[in-house]
């Protein structure tokens, strides 16, 4: 059994997080299983006394603290894939891109380690008054869309444009609604070239009626499908952009990616 820090360290933090934000609750997660979902996908079921009675909104995170820069917590946030409240176990699904310090906890749990989590986080989840749905986003986004699709009750229509490293990275879904999905491929090309998931920003079909956008991934390539869309027609108010990450730059401590300069 191993904590991802140690207690010594963990007393040593100066911490912002050390009383949890309103709405969010300390988890103390303990590692029940991990395995590789897709070539570049690991899954982790975590579970926490603090489950009990824990209630989330689909596409919502936990924030997890897998690392210290000197006294400074380091966090990274995964979005909630399943919850089973019965059982007290809380899914993630983790990209695995190469490296930094989420991917070197996450490579290196195992049933029995320890880490302290707070959630639950995030403001983007499905519109209630949304006549379709549009899901666009990279693998780092596969997690909250799929999520997000499932939750959706069976009169609702919904299209997902998902981009991927390769075929082996596309996943199952088990969805009420009426849905339309598409994989793109990258083949080669690097995370974070805007080039597929644009093209497909200014292509795809947009129903009549008021929809809803959800557009999640790189942070230029989340702003750039905005203002493709937006390019359409698409009122500002019918999208929820949401970077998770900063081509080129690591994210900042609290898990959201760094801003400029």
């Amino acid at each position: 059994m191993t904590d991802a820090l140690p207690e010594t360290v963990m007393a040593a933090l100066e911490d912002p997080f050390a009383t949890p934000m309103p709405g969010t609750r300390k988890l103390h997660f303990e590692v029940v299983a991990t395995g590789q979902l897709t070539p570049h996908m690991q899954r982790i079921e975590l579970t926490a006394a603090e489950l009990d009675d824990f209630a989330y909104q689909p596409g919502q995170d936990v924030m997890v603290l897998v690392a210290a820069d000197g006294n400074r917590p380091v966090r990274r946030r995964y979005t909630i894939r399943h919850f089973d409240p019965a059982r007290r176990l809380l899914t993630i699904d983790v990209v695995l891109h190469g490296e930094g310090p989420g991917e070197r906890w996450v490579r290196s749990a195992r049933p029995g380690d320890r880490i302290e989590g707070i959630g639950p986080r995030g403001k983007v989840f499905p519109s209630p008054a949304a006549d379709w749905h549009l899901f666009m986003g990279d693998e780092a986004a596969l997690p909250a869309i799929l999520a997000m699709t499932e939750s959706l009750p069976g009169d609702s229509e919904a299209t997902l444009v998902l981009e991927v490293p390769e075929e082996a990275d596309e996943q199952d879904y088990a969805a009420a609604a009426r849905t339309r999905a598409s994989y793109l491929h990258r083949l080669g090309r690097p995370a974070g070239d805007p080039a597929l998931l644009v093209a497909e920003a200014g292509a795809v079909e947009l129903p009549p009626g008021q929809g809803h956008a959800y557009l999640l991934g790189e942070a230029r390539v989340v702003l750039a499908m905005r203002e493709a869309l937006a390019a359409r027609g698409l009122p500002q108010d019918q999208m929820s952009p949401k970077a998770y990450w900063g081509r080129g730059r690591a994210n900042a401590g609290h898990g959201e990616p760094a801003r400029d300069g």
